[in-house]
């Protein structure tokens, strides 16, 4: 599709949240619009009152980074672990809090994205360079959204338009080690209600040999990327060019209208005797419709696609494809029912689509699923309460009630505890249902129940948050050798424990993140006790960034222990620690040099088994940015 057709496509669908349009019940004056949130609660709060354990990071934080993707970016964070298999643009999974990879929610300017085989979002084809913020939610929350958000939600807004009246624009462009080139440029236009803007951008890299495991012909035991020895030893590329496209309108103080679109296409160059590149292409496209009846009501319509497609060949000859659509829709209502009391009630729509063609397995398949939720937030004196409810009906597996409380208490100077519990379900994808050799029709959704107990602190100078949590999920759903297919084991216990701390240390801004987690599989037979494959028991992350006016410098440090890469616990992946270095000049208006050094001393690591890292890689960039 033409950049021409999405903006077509702008115009029939759209996308969901705009900050500003959810600062509801609050006065817009009062609110610093960097710290409001909105994916804990789908109403517009605060971060420092969310009754949950959420964390932002900022334009400015993405730029401080010098990050070239988004798993880079996430990497070593609190309750993030990210497996890679084989550097830029290679297939990325995360795990939050020790749930599975398909356990948590992403969403894309509050449309749902997630490729409906798999039930991955594909986190390494979205493009840094289009992102504007994005707000991660730890823990549990289908009570408001349904499957997929055992784990949590990590909601990506994309870039947006701000300011006065006029026209703005900005540039970036970079190059580094293994032929890394990037290029951006965007330009908003804005009038007195409302705004126009585009960004288009490209990144390619020569990436590095990705798999280095290999099977034996005669016997076909063997791991990894199961390549025959000796084939496959070059260089696995990757290429995406993106495009975002976006529209505000509010022709006065009652209505106001959204709509976004993101697109981005790329090729991937892999290792495999079956199949070794793709051509991928990741859409997102939506928007809003907003209503603010009075002071104490407003009603928002939401609209959204996304498609996911990947075109799987073995050299220049078709192996398979990939084809899935998720349409959604959104009615929502916030009603203030009394001073610092706000009901919140809605309806969700969502119909997955996937369409497999493969000349040895093909298959179609499609479902639907309906919910009303409410929930209510209440804030009295030193106390907040929240809690919701949720009822979802799925084509395949029926009714499923979901809930949440939470409870919060201020006290002494900076200090609030808070107390939840809440309930999460997961639906079984696709593939885990009816892929050939994989697929097991006589799969049980997904349930869980969550706990968490926080303490926080801000004396205006340090801000500190401790997070310790227990989720029991039953009917997990895991590949199961005995039977060769996806099965659901009785029941898996993860316990954890996560602190974060911010603040200035001299003339030093610090952000520290450390982990810990027990994630087990407590079913009964031989596996009984064992830890759940590609979670490390240990992670830290620490970040020293120094602003001397026009000049900028910072340390990241990322260290994660050992893990186990397979259910039985036989196979070890190490732990490792890699650090990089970053610089920046601001050697003119709006013109800034960066550098940086990922991996500076070279680690050699693996973050599954048989596939490889890069080791050290550079990069310099210029970016151009007015004020």
């Amino acid at each position: 599709m033409q950049p021409s057709n999405i903006c077509l496509r702008i115009t029939a669908l759209a996308t969901a949240l705009s900050l500003p349009s959810l600062a509801f019940a609050q006065s817009d004056d009062a609110k610093d619009l960097d710290n409001v949130v909105v994916t804990a609660t789908r109403t517009a709060i605060t971060a420092d009152t969310a009754l949950a354990a959420v964390e932002v990071i900022d334009r400015k934080d993405i730029e401080q980074s010098a990050a070239r993707s988004l798993p880079e970016l996430l990497r070593g964070r609190a309750g993030i672990t990210l497996v890679n298999q084989g550097g830029l643009g290679k297939l990325s999974t995360l795990f939050l809090r020790g749930t599975e990879s398909d356990h948590t929610l992403f969403l894309v300017d509050g449309v749902r994205v997630g490729n409906a085989t798999s039930g991955l979002a594909s986190l390494q084809d979205i493009p840094l360079e289009q992102l504007e913020r994005i707000e991660i939610v730890r823990g549990p929350r289908s009570s408001l959204y349904g499957a997929d958000a055992i784990g949590g939600v990590i909601q990506l807004f994309t870039r947006r338009g701000s300011g006065d009246a006029g026209v703005r624009g900005r540039g970036q462009a970079r190059v580094g080690s293994q032929g890394l080139l990037e290029a951006s440029a965007g330009v908003d236009l804005r009038g007195a209600r409302g705004g126009v803007g585009v960004d288009l951008a490209h990144q390619s890299s020569d990436g590095i040999n990705a798999c280095s495991g290999f099977y034996d012909p005669a016997t076909w035991q063997g791991a990894g990327c199961f390549i025959v020895p000796g084939t496959h030893p070059d260089r696995d590329g990757y290429r995406n060019n993106s495009a975002t496209l976006r529209a505000d309108y509010a022709p006065n103080e009652a209505w106001q209208f959204d709509a976004r679109a993101l697109r981005a296409t790329g090729h991937n160059d892999y290792d495999g005797d079956y199949v070794d590149n793709s051509d991928i292409v990741q859409q997102v496209v939506g928007g809003s419709a907003r209503w603010k009846a009075s002071e104490a009501a407003q009603l928002k319509l939401s609209l959204g696609r996304n498609t996911d497609t990947s075109d799987n060949s073995i050299g220049s000859s078709f192996a398979n494809r990939f084809d899935t659509t998720r349409d959604s829709a959104s009615l929502q209502g916030d009603f203030a029912v009394a001073a610092g009391q706000v009901l919140t009630a809605g309806f969700d729509w969502l119909r997955d689509r996937a369409d497999v063609r493969d000349p040895w397995s093909p298959f179609n398949a499609a479902r639907g699923n309906r919910a009303v939720f409410a929930q209510y937030q209440g804030s009295f004196a030193a106390h907040d309460l929240q809690a919701s409810l949720r009822r979802d009906d799925n084509d395949q597996f029926g009714g499923k009630t979901t809930g949440g409380i939470a409870w919060g208490y201020g006290f002494g100077e900076g200090w609030r505890v808070t107390a939840s519990h809440a309930t999460a379900f997961k639906a079984p994808s696709f593939n885990e249902l009816y892929y050939p050799y994989f697929g097991n029709p006589l799969l049980r959704p997904e349930s869980a129940r969550s706990s968490e107990l926080s303490l926080r602190h801000d004396n205006g100078g340090w801000q500190w948050q401790l997070n310790a949590y227990r989720n029991d999920i039953d009917d997990l759903i895991v590949y199961d050798t005995a039977i060769f297919a996806a099965n659901n084991i009785e029941s898996a216990r993860i316990r954890g424990v996560e602190l974060t701390a911010s603040g200035r240390l001299g003339a030093w801004d610090v952000r520290g993140q450390l982990g810990t987690l027990d994630a087990r599989n407590l079913s009964t037979g031989g596996n009984h006790g064992k830890r759940l494959p590609r979670r490390p028991q240990r992670s830290a992350r620490i970040d020293l960034d120094r602003d001397l006016g026009d000049l900028g410098f910072g340390i990241s440090g990322i260290a994660e222990g050992a893990r186990w890469d397979d259910v039985a616990n036989t196979l070890r992946v190490g732990g490792y620690g890699t650090v990089d270095a970053r610089a920046s000049w601001r050697f003119a208006a709006g013109w800034t040099l960066q550098a940086s050094l990922v991996n500076a001393f070279d680690r050699r690591y693996e973050t599954t088994a048989y596939y490889n890292q890069p080791g050290r890689e550079w990069s310099l960039g210029l970016r151009w940015q007015p004020r």
